[in-house]
């Protein structure tokens, strides 16, 4: 039955109530001084490098000059949205970022679920954490070093790519000027580099699964595999779901530094991302700061409605979201 406690109180009860709970935190936070004391430096920076540099985002509704300054350029309004979306290139470029993020999304998601559960299969300790080492190294190579490996392996000549095809007697093709290529070379390149360290995370949650659940299974004759699918799955969803929505808030954020070094004037058709769009025009060129900024924020507020979209669906169709 749901009553209204206020109701019940008089104003002078409610201020002392509310005293009292003054009086708790109080003693809480004084009780607890030091952990607050370490907030005070995170807290620090987030403001300096995550919520202060949002007051440039006012860029993107001015004629952004430097020698003005942000608060002195002319106020524009929407004129730089209005000319994003008149660029016939830049829904080419929208197109690619998409085709780029889905694809992505897709191959190394399901990918590093199932690294992760045959990982977990394996009972031999040593060889298991043999697997876990080189599959995670990968993942420390610079995306410089990690292209450069791309076009000497790929290189229809002297490559490793070429000089297999020489041997089965084929013609290699340069996947690096084939613009069909381009998204194909750049997801499954990612895939191996980040297979073993986006499965941390699902390995930490298969190993704390129940193991009297795997004895009580054995016991009525399950199969590895049927464990695998009705044991290690199941226990691993709600991090999938959440790792999934996360996924997808970052989906128009595909990361432009591989992207620009694996970039050359042939595949640019479709290498061509809001990311390195963004950079070409508003950095590269050095004129046009405000149409760069207005890119950049269209981009995360698609991030942003994305996540919200996908959060809300989630909760009502898994019972699992962020909040």
């Amino acid at each position: 039955m749901n009553v209204n406690t206020s109701a019940s109180y008089s104003k002078k009860e409610l201020k002392e109530i509310k005293k009292n709970r003054r009086i708790k935190t109080r003693n809480r936070v004084v009780a607890s001084w030091q952990l607050y004391v370490f907030l005070i430096l995170p807290l620090v920076y987030l403001i300096l490098f995550h919520y202060y540099p949002m007051v440039g985002a006012q860029i993107a509704f001015r004629k952004y000059k430097a020698v003005k300054g942000m608060w002195r350029s002319d106020w524009v309004g929407l004129y730089q949205f209005k000319k994003m979306f008149s660029t016939p290139k830049f829904f080419d470029v929208f197109k690619n970022t998409l085709t780029l993020s889905i694809y992505s999304l897709v191959i190394n998601t399901p990918a590093s679920i199932i690294f992760a559960l045959c990982l977990n299969a394996v009972r031999n300790k040593y060889f298991k954490k043999s697997i876990q080492m080189l599959s995670y190294m990968p993942h420390f190579i610079s995306t410089v070093i990690m292209v450069g490996l791309l076009i000497q392996i790929l290189n229809p000549r002297v490559g490793l790519y070429g000089q297999i095809a020489s041997m089965l007697g084929l013609t290699a093709t340069d996947l690096f000027s084939n613009p069909d290529a381009f998204p194909h070379v750049y997801v499954f390149s990612a895939t191996w580099q980040g297979l073993g360290w986006s499965s941390i995370i699902y390995i930490a949650a298969l190993s704390s699964v129940d193991t009297e659940l795997y004895d009580a299974s054995q016991i009525d004759g399950a199969t590895r595999f049927q464990q695998l699918i009705h044991i290690d799955f199941p226990s691993i969803l709600p991090t999938v779901v959440t790792l999934l929505i996360l996924n997808v808030g970052k989906v128009m954020s595909v990361g432009y530094e591989k992207v620009l070094l694996m970039q050359n004037p042939l595949n640019l058709s479709t290498s061509e991302i809001i990311g390195t769009y963004s950079y070409k025009v508003g950095l590269q060129s050095g004129t046009d700061y405000s149409y760069g900024a207005a890119i950049g924020l269209f981009n995360s507020v698609v991030n942003f409605i994305l996540l919200i979209t996908v959060n809300k669906i989630s909760k009502k169709v898994t019972e699992t979201s962020l909040w």
